[in-house]
């Protein structure tokens, strides 16, 4: 299996636009410091690729990935869809720079992530003109990418992105959008739905390889710390780097989990859980607040000494 790292910051990127913490000003400063959306592109058959995630700069990322680029024929691109792990906008406002797309834009998302995007943001009507967006179901069953990769998702938490705290169930008729409802079960979007947010487990039946994809994680159910234990190389949640992260550097009054986001460090810190599993472990999602986001901070040392690491943009994984 091939992986390629299209980004590895969390909202607002590195550095973000408004913000002049250490950390933003640092990746100023040095330019090798910056960092675009968390993102990842995986490879499913020659010159075929599914991005998993799209940020606002995912146009970027494509043009610095040479094996993302068009070609041979003009309109001919390998990018072959969009596979999402929650509806925030950090992860869903690329599809809109995808419009150009001829044949329509693969859109793999859960139930009420997809019902977020097309009666929160509308993005069904934005894009309708342009074109069309072809919703296929993300769930916990295998599903096939491509000829060589099987999907799944693990469900991880209910947290909604706050465009859709308002939006009504998706179970009821009167609040979907054209295309109609997904077959099967009616995926209710109530606050308790904890497929708003999941782990991606992607698997290669010919080579065994195994990889957990979880940018976002609130919280770290049984099932998940199996598949981590399964994996052969596990990119996970790297938002914070202590519970209390947010509070002291004045970005929240709400501390990393209140956020919905498990903190690397910590007594209920995922470095814990992390240590010790078999597969390669790499941290991504950073916020701009957080210190391994200075190559020489001392807490890479520290999560060296774990056998964990933070993700680099752009590097490449071959498992």
């Amino acid at each position: 299996m091939l992986l390629q790292v299209l980004g590895t910051a969390a909202g607002g990127g590195l550095p973000q636009w408004n913000c002049a913490c250490p950390g933003c000003a640092g990746a100023r400063a040095h330019p090798h410091r910056r960092r675009r959306h968390a993102s990842l592109a995986v490879r499913v058959a020659d010159h075929r690729w599914y991005v998993v995630n799209a940020g606002p700069d995912l146009t970027d990322q494509i043009e610095a990935s040479p094996a993302l680029h068009p070609g041979p024929g003009l309109r001919e691109t390998p990018v072959a869809g969009v596979v999402l792990t929650d509806a925030e906008l950090d992860h869903t406002l690329g599809i809109a720079r995808l419009r150009e797309a001829r044949a329509g834009v693969e859109v793999w998302a859960t139930p009420p992530v997809r019902h977020a995007l097309l009666n929160g943001l509308r993005l069904g009507d934005v894009l309708g003109p342009y074109t069309p967006l072809e919703w296929r179901e993300l769930g916990p069953q295998p599903r096939l990418l491509g000829d060589a990769v099987e999907m799944s998702a693990l469900p991880i938490s209910a947290k909604r992105p706050r465009y859709a705290t308002g939006l009504p169930p998706l179970s009821s008729p009167s609040s979907l959008s054209s295309p109609p409802p997904l077959p099967g079960p009616p995926g209710d979007a109530a606050p308790g739905d904890l497929s708003w947010v999941v782990a991606l487990r992607l698997h290669e039946p010919a080579t065994g390889a195994r990889v957990v994809y979880a940018p976002a994680l609130a919280a770290w159910p049984d099932a998940l710390q199996k598949a981590v234990e399964d994996a052969d190389c596990v990119l996970v949640d790297g938002t914070f780097w202590d519970d209390d992260e947010p509070v002291r550097t004045g970005i929240s009054s709400r501390t990393a989990t209140a956020m919905g986001h498990l903190p690397i460090d910590g007594p209920d810190g995922t470095a814990r859980r992390l240590a010790g599993v078999r597969g390669r472990c790499l941290y991504t999602h950073l916020n701009n607040t957080n210190p391994l986001t200075d190559p020489g901070a001392a807490e890479h040392t520290r999560l060296a000494a774990l056998g964990l690491e933070v993700a680099a943009e752009r590097m490449v994984i071959e498992i």
